[in-house]
């Protein structure tokens, strides 16, 4: 199996330097020796935008379409992406996404399908096949790539970093900074951050292999983002490269988007903030640690009642 390399990654950032918001680093001295990455700055509010444009710029020009499918910021992701090169685009949700980022991808212009969770890798194929669209999914080549550029910024911000932290869910993300990383800085540890109701990178690593768990166990947690499990492609690469996968409650995930809110004044979706709790459970020895903080995409009612419950307590 073909794995990206750093020249790939490279490439990505080349890419996408016009489109995609070098974020920066922000201290988080109340937390201990820790940074964040906050990629909620992003134009669309999350990190996905990266690996997002570096696969629709690399299609031709007379590409029909583009279809994917998401649990919501992949597809407002490709959406934008596909809509600035004047492609059609449909993008395929479960029923269960977060209202707010059916909004968004409907807001770009796209079609929305919306579908039980277990359909919507069949749909989007069906589509590729019946109407010709490109399919780009979370687990291609160039998409992995463009998500390594963050680490690429992170490392050249800040070379003397030990750890970076990274939400795992379909593992994108992961894997492209895990190469990035490993290539620039040997030293640092890239660790991954799942919900203990959807660890199935955990059993993956532990196994040395694919391990998958069903839909409906990885639907309970309520980081909707990392709701889709691993794929070969970046289980080949998270079992290369990653340093580690640790896991993190319900309520520490629902904790840290209060305290990132409290203390860094940056608004974060559930699946945004599991590097944080990551680092508040496990962290201690991590070093000059930085977070990645994915997205910030979250339902307007669960940031309400969170930092409700905040102030009341």
């Amino acid at each position: 199996m073909k794995l990206v390399e750093h020249a790939d990654i490279l490439n990505a950032a080349e890419a996408i330097a016009d489109v995609a918001t070098h974020t920066p680093l922000i201290p988080a001295a109340w937390a201990g020796s820790l940074w964040l990455k906050p990629e909620m700055l992003q134009p669309i509010g999350s990190f996905k935008l990266r690996g997002a444009s570096a696969a629709v710029a690399a299609l031709p020009d007379d590409t029909r379409g583009v279809v994917t499918h998401s649990s919501g910021n992949h597809g407002r992701a490709i959406a934008h992406a596909a809509m600035q090169r004047g492609f059609a685009c449909t993008v395929v949700v479960p029923d269960t996404a977060p209202a707010i980022k059916m909004r968004a991808i409907r807001d770009t212009g796209a079609r929305l399908e919306v579908v039980p969770p277990t359909q919507r890798a069949s749909r989007a194929e069906r589509i590729r096949d019946t109407e010709g669209y490109a399919l780009i999914p979370f687990d291609r080549h160039d998409v992995i790539a463009g998500q390594g550029t963050v680490a690429l910024e992170i490392l050249d911000d800040m070379p003397d970093t030990d750890t970076i932290v990274v939400p795992v869910g379909g593992g994108g993300l992961a894997a492209g900074a895990a190469v990035a990383a490993k290539a620039i800085a040997p030293h640092a540890r890239v660790i991954g951050v799942q919900p203990e109701l959807a660890a199935d990178a955990v059993d993956s690593l532990r196994a040395g292999e694919l391990v998958e768990w069903s839909t409906e166990d990885r639907y309970r947690t309520i980081a909707d983002g990392v709701r889709v499990g691993l794929a070969e492609l970046t289980c080949a690469h998270i079992l290369r490269y990653l340093d580690e996968v640790v896991t993190v409650s319900e309520d520490e995930i629902l904790d840290a988007i209060t305290d990132i809110a409290s203390h860094a004044h940056l608004v974060c979706e559930p699946s945004g903030a599991l590097s944080l709790a990551g680092y508040q459970r496990h962290g201690a020895g991590w070093g000059r640690t930085v977070a990645v903080l994915s997205g910030g995409n979250i339902d307007p009612q669960l940031l309400s009642r969170l930092l409700a419950s905040s102030t009341d307590g």
